[in-house]
């Protein structure tokens, strides 16, 4: 298959590297800024490119692996006569975005990568879905080169995992910068999280969320989430969070 890369950063350039180590030909990787371009190009034996008219419009397969905000500009610009599969990697941005081309889809990684950390890409989960049947068969056999755990859904399902990615992965995070400023202020070091935090995500691996919860909220110990509250009453933000985060678990326990 030949394919046309339109972006130079971190979904490109796993997806383009996994593309190239399948045997695929990439003609070109476009990019705004021509340095990227060339340095990914440079590593997939690609043209780079730097303008949307540049691009070819003879590929099989054309991967639109930009920010969210900038797909429909790149699709605005992209010359009507490509009859190869145009697809987008957003979680969040329907596939209909799309509709201008005869062929479309979606490829979405449930994984945040980073062109700088080598990643495989065998056993992270693809959301597949194409403009129809045929093209949903297609672009999953294409993926599941790549890995077996690529699956079909629409474009409703990938922005639910999307969010789901969202609690699991950015909000996650978010509350362990929490955790560490908690510790900072009282000269603790976040390394004496480590082993539960390992501990949760091992969890969850071989049992539901629900069967594993454990703290205060779920024990009903009123006394000890009184004591929290008082302890974080001065950071009213993170007193917020605690007592949301709180109901939810109390909420969920039965």
């Amino acid at each position: 298959m030949t394919i046309v890369i339109l972006g130079s950063g971190n979904v490109a350039t796993h997806l383009g590297k996994a593309f190239h180590a399948s045997g695929h030909q990439i003609l070109q990787v476009y990019s705004r800024d021509k340095a990227n371009a060339d340095a990914l190009a440079a590593l997939l034996n690609a043209d780079a490119v730097d303008t949307i008219t540049g691009i070819t419009d003879k590929a099989d397969f054309y991967l639109i692996a930009v920010a969210d905000q900038a797909i429909q500009q790149v699709v605005d610009q992209l010359a009507e006569p490509i009859t190869g599969i145009v697809v987008h990697c957003s979680g969040a941005t329907n596939s209909n975005v799309l509709a201008r081309f005869p062929l479309y889809g979606v490829v979405y990684p449930v994984q945040s990568l980073r062109k700088d950390i080598p990643t495989s890409l065998e056993n992270i989960p693809f959301g597949i879905e194409g403009n129809n049947m045929e093209i949903s068969d297609s672009l999953l056999r294409l993926m599941q080169h790549i890995t077996v755990k690529s699956f079909l859904c629409d474009s409703e399902q990938r922005l639910a995992l999307h969010i789901a990615a969202v609690f699991v992965n950015n909000f996650s995070n978010i509350l362990f910068q929490v955790a560490n400023q908690i510790l900072q202020e009282q000269n603790l070091s976040f390394d004496l999280l480590k082993p539960i935090v390992l501990e949760t995500a091992q969890n969850v691996q071989t049992r539901m969320p629900k069967d594993v919860q454990t703290g205060p909220a779920v024990r009903g110990d009123t006394e000890t989430i009184k004591k929290h509250l008082q302890f974080l009453i001065k950071n009213p933000h993170w007193l917020k969070i605690y007592q949301q985060l709180t109901e939810e678990i109390a909420r969920n326990k039965h």
